[in-house]
C-alpha cells in the first residue's frame, strides 16, 4: 500500500496501534499532536507540535504539505475537515457514535420515543442545540461529520468516518470502570447499583476501535463516502460489568440495588444517566468484514488489570474526569439508610396469579386454553 500518512493525534489510547497499522502498511507516517503525551514507535515518526483544535495552528503545523492519507482522531474534526480539503486524497474522520443520535423526545422517532438501540445508519440525528443547549456537544459533532461528507462530494478528498461509543482499555481518559476497580483495591465489598444494574452502553475496546479505523485503510473503495460505528459484538449491564471486575480480582461485591434518584455513588459510572447508550456495528461488519481483534471478555479483562498495573492517581486528572469523589463515608451512610428503611418497609406479598401462556397446551384434543394452575 504505502504512501504518506498523516495521524492527527496518534499518541492516546489508540493512536500509537492505529500508527503502527499504518508503518506496517509501508506508509510513511507523520503525527501531529498538543504535544502533552509522547508516544514511542517501533521505528522514528515526525512529530509535529501543533493544536489542532483551531485552523491557524492547524495550517502552521502542515505547511504546505499534502498527504495520502490523514486520520483525524484528535482535535476539532470540523476544523480538520476544512483545512485538509485539498490537502489530502483520503480522509478517514473519527466522530462520535450515540452522541449523534436525536435526543429521547425529539419526535423524529415516533411515538415510542428513541429505541433502545439505536441503528448505525439511523439518520435521526442532533438537529439542534435543544433548551438551554442541552444537545450543543452532539450538535457540533453532526456538523462536523456534515462538513467531512460536504467536502467528499465536492471532491476534496475521499472521506470515511468512523463513529467510536464510549472507548476502553489501557491508556484511555476517564477510566470509568476505575471507580468499581478502586473500591475492590481499597477493599469496599458493598457498591451501589441502580435499577438493579441493567444499563448497557455500548463500548469499544481501544484495540478494536484501531482494527477498524486500519480495516477502512485497507479498503479505500468500499469505505468512500461511508459512515461506520464500530463497537464490540458483545455489550454487557451494569451490573455484569462490576461482577466480572470482582472475578478479576478476586473480589466478591455485595450489590446494594437503589432507585437511579437516589443511587448518586454509581452515578459516575453510569455517566450521570439512567438510559442505555446502545448503537450497532452491522454496516462495518457486513460492508468491510470488520470483526473484533479482541473479544470483548479477554478485552475487558486486559483492560481491568492495566489498570490495576497503572492507577491513576487518587485525585488526579483522571479520576477528576470521571468524577468520583470516592467518599466511602457519605456512601456508607446512604447505604445504612437505605437498609434501615428497607428493613422497616417490610416483605412485599404479591397478589398477583401464578403467570400463564398466550398459547393454549391441551392435554386432550380441543381442549381450549386455560389460565395456569398454580403451584
Amino acid at each position: 500500500m504505502g504512501g504518506r500518512a498523516l495521524v492527527i493525534g496518534g499518541t492516546g489510547p489508540t493512536g500509537p496501534l492505529i500508527v503502527e497499522g499504518l508503518l506496517d502498511r509501508d506508509f510513511e507516517v507523520t503525527i501531529l499532536h498538543g504535544g502533552q503525551h509522547e508516544a514511542e514507535f517501533s521505528v522514528p515518526v515526525r512529530h509535529i507540535h501543533e493544536d489542532p483544535h483551531f485552523a491557524e495552528p492547524l495550517l502552521r503545523g502542515i505547511g504546505s504539505q499534502t498527504f495520502d492519507l490523514v486520520v483525524a482522531q484528535y482535535g476539532r474534526l470540523r476544523v480538520c475537515a476544512d483545512v485538509l480539503a485539498g490537502r489530502t486524497g483520503r480522509l478517514i474522520a473519527i466522530g462520535g457514535a450515540t452522541g449523534i443520535a436525536a435526543p429521547p423526545d425529539d419526535p423524529r422517532w415516533g411515538g415510542a420515543g428513541r429505541p433502545v438501540i439505536v441503528p448505525d445508519d439511523s439518520q435521526i440525528l442532533v438537529a439542534d442545540e435543544g433548551p438551554g443547549g442541552r444537545n450543543k456537544i452532539g450538535r457540533r459533532m453532526v456538523q462536523a461529520m456534515e462538513a467531512v461528507f460536504e467536502h467528499h462530494a465536492a471532491g476534496d478528498y475521499s472521506a470515511t468516518y468512523i463513529a467510536y461509543p464510549l472507548n476502553y482499555g489501557p491508556r484511555t481518559p476517564g477510566p470509568y470502570d476505575w471507580t468499581v476497580i478502586r473500591r475492590a483495591l481499597d477493599g469496599r465489598r458493598r457498591i451501589v447499583v441502580a435499577d438493579a444494574g441493567q444499563k448497557i452502553e455500548s463500548r469499544v475496546f481501544t484495540q478494536n476501535a484501531a482494527a477498524a479505523v486500519l480495516r477502512c485503510a485497507d479498503m479505500p473503495d468500499a469505505a468512500a463516502g461511508r459512515r461506520y460505528s464500530v463497537t464490540d459484538e458483545y455489550a454487557f449491564t451494569m451490573r455484569q460489568r462490576i461482577e466480572f471486575i470482582g472475578r478479576c480480582l478476586d473480589t466478591e461485591f455485595e450489590i446494594i440495588d437503589m432507585p437511579y434518584d437516589i443511587a448518586w455513588p454509581c452515578y459516575p459510572f453510569y455517566r450521570h444517566s439512567p438510559d442505555h447508550r446502545l448503537t450497532t456495528s452491522v454496516r462495518i461488519r457486513s460492508e468491510l468484514g470488520y470483526a473484533d481483534a479482541v473479544p470483548a471478555p479477554a478485552a475487558m479483562e486486559l483492560s481491568v488489570r492495566w489498570l490495576v498495573d497503572n492507577p491513576p492517581p487518587a485525585g488526579g486528572e483522571l479520576e477528576q474526569q470521571i468524577g468520583d469523589p470516592f467518599d466511602y463515608q457519605a456512601e456508607d451512610a446512604l447505604i445504612d439508610r437505605w437498609l434501615d428503611w428497607r428493613d422497616r418497609f417490610g416483605k412485599v406479598e404479591s397478589p398477583l396469579p401464578a403467570p400463564g401462556h398466550q398459547y393454549r397446551h391441551p392435554k386432550k384434543e380441543g381442549q381450549a386454553w386455560q389460565a395456569a394452575t398454580p403451584r
